[in-house]
């Protein structure tokens, strides 16, 4: 019991490695925990008990902020919240749990050797989570090592996945290597020493260069209280507060956040959008906003109301309207996973039952730039976020984060864009409801941030970027094939030896 408690806290501490907190060097004593226990595991069951632990430990401290969702704007009792986001962490920890019991099955070998196994397994298990059941990503271990980590370096090369084995490998190295015996030591010092000054020196490498006059934008943050936004009785009070702000807002490009209009598109006030598309053309503007947007089905039959309905963004100016729709949905907030339809009757979020936009939408040309849009959680998802290169020139994230109260889920949402620009070699400009609205650089690095729960309009110039990391060319590939690699090469070596 001491162990798996042991492995529990260390999972817990591994969320002060992430934003905001950012003591990126804490990742490493905190995996290397888990790796040391389960070097002494005498069973598969115990790693994957261990592995179970130190997952739900650093989820329950690390996605609490889902509980505020749940109870304080969906309704849920508290104790099926709570018992909810319980469940959920314990999903989510199988993932290190499975990571553990498979190192504990074909663990052999010298201690670099156990390292890479170890490494391989945890890369492989945290791109499963990414992906199984639509993929809930959040908290993987490399969106700790933004700037001025070394290992931020790597990040345009083989990506968060990629760079969260090299954290693991390292992690592991600290728990086997006997640093008692220097001469036994010195491999393992001078692979750590390599990797993390390759890493410092990739970190000045640029992949991609400016293209294209620089572009003034006004982000905009709304700060309407989540509770208030969907009231009827202040749906007058929203739309006038989103018009004065896109009135006294003069750039070339200005952006609400994701939902910032809480209806459906055909059934605002006539004239409303024609009033917005008005002020920013004083200006010689665009606006960019956040609106549910519907279609007609017509293969849903007479006993449906026939729509489909959008989390999408708009763009309002000189030109047509240019329209996106989110692709990656929320499970159980945008719509409900099969068998699932209970959920529904315990909470009420408004807009949960929502259509997929389709996976090929061209990015929006505005200011003379390439901009391709992401709406909220589609920024965890770097590999779909390339399918937009190398038209894009710039990324646009819309989000409201409302819905999680003043938690850790605001830093830990803007660490994931640090990542996705230097992953793509964009900028990131983000436009938020409640924080944090920022825009950060190619080189991941946040050029400027509004400070969270008020409201602001963060007005900047941007460069847009052109031409394609490796990480743009390979996406999760590269990583994926390096960890097949390690495995099949350690596997062959147990069974020849």
């Amino acid at each position: 019991m001491r162990s798996f408690l042991l492995a529990l806290l260390a999972g817990g501490a591994s969320v002060f490695a992430f934003s905001p907190f950012e003591l990126f060097v804490l990742a490493l004593p905190a995996l290397a925990v888990f790796a040391w226990q389960l070097q002494r595991a005498a069973r598969v069951g115990d790693g994957f008990l261990l592995g179970l632990a130190w997952g739900f430990g650093a989820f329950a401290a690390g996605i609490s902020w889902l509980y505020v969702a749940l109870n304080r704007y969906g309704g849920m009792p508290m104790p099926l919240a709570a018992l909810a986001i319980a469940l959920f962490c314990a999903y989510l920890a199988l993932y290190p749990a499975l990571a553990g019991a498979l190192f504990v099955r074909l663990r052999s070998g010298g201690a670099l050797a156990r390292a890479g196994l170890f490494a391989a397994l945890w890369l492989v298990a945290e791109w499963l989570r990414g992906v199984v059941f639509t993929g809930f990503p959040w908290l993987a271990i490399g969106y700790t090592q933004t700037p001025p980590s070394p290992l931020a370096g790597f990040l345009p090369l083989i990506g968060v996945y990629g760079v969260g084995g090299l954290v693991a490998f390292l992690a592991a190295g600290l728990a086997f290597v006997r640093w008692n015996r220097l001469r036994a030591a010195m491999p393992a010092m001078a692979l750590g020493a390599l990797l993390l000054g390759g890493g410092a020196a990739l970190r000045t490498v640029a992949w991609t260069a400016p293209v294209g006059p620089p572009l003034s934008v006004a982000l905009v943050q709304t700060n309407f209280e989540q509770s208030l936004k969907w009231n009827p009785e202040h749906f007058v009070d929203v739309l006038r507060a989103n018009a004065q702000l896109v009135r006294d807002t003069e750039a070339q490009l200005v952006v609400l956040p994701e939902t910032t209009l809480p209806t459906l598109m055909d059934r605002l006030p006539e004239g409303y959008l024609e009033l917005l598309r008005g002020f920013v053309r004083e200006h010689g503007g665009d606006l960019v906003l956040g609106v549910f947007r519907t279609e007609r089905d017509d293969a849903a039959g007479e006993a449906s109301d026939g729509l489909r309905i959008y989390n999408a963004a708009i763009s309002l100016g000189d030109g047509p309207m240019q329209t996106y729709a989110k692709q990656h949905l929320v499970p159980f907030g945008e719509y409900s996973p099969p068998l699932f339809g209970w959920f529904y009757r315990l909470v009420d979020i408004p807009m949960s039952d929502q259509t997929r936009g389709a996976p090929d939408q061209p990015p929006m040309t505005l200011g003379g730039q390439r901009i391709a849009l992401n709406i909220c959680y589609e920024d965890l998802f770097g590999a779909e976020l390339v399918r937009a290169l190398p038209q894009a020139t710039l990324l646009l994230n819309l989000s409201n984060l409302a819905w999680y109260g003043n938690s850790l889920a605001q830093p830990q949402h803007l660490q994931i864009a640090r990542v996705r620009a230097l992953e793509t070699g964009r900028p990131m400009l983000r436009a938020t409801n409640t924080g944090m609205t920022a825009v950060v650089q190619p080189d991941g690095s946040v050029a400027a941030v509004l400070p969270e729960f008020e409201r602001g309009v963060l007005r900047a110039e941007v460069r847009g970027y052109q031409g394609m990391t490796p990480y743009a060319h390979w996406g999760d590939r590269a990583a994926l094939g390096i960890a097949a690699l390690v495995l099949a090469a350690l596997l062959l070596r147990r069974r020849s030896g």
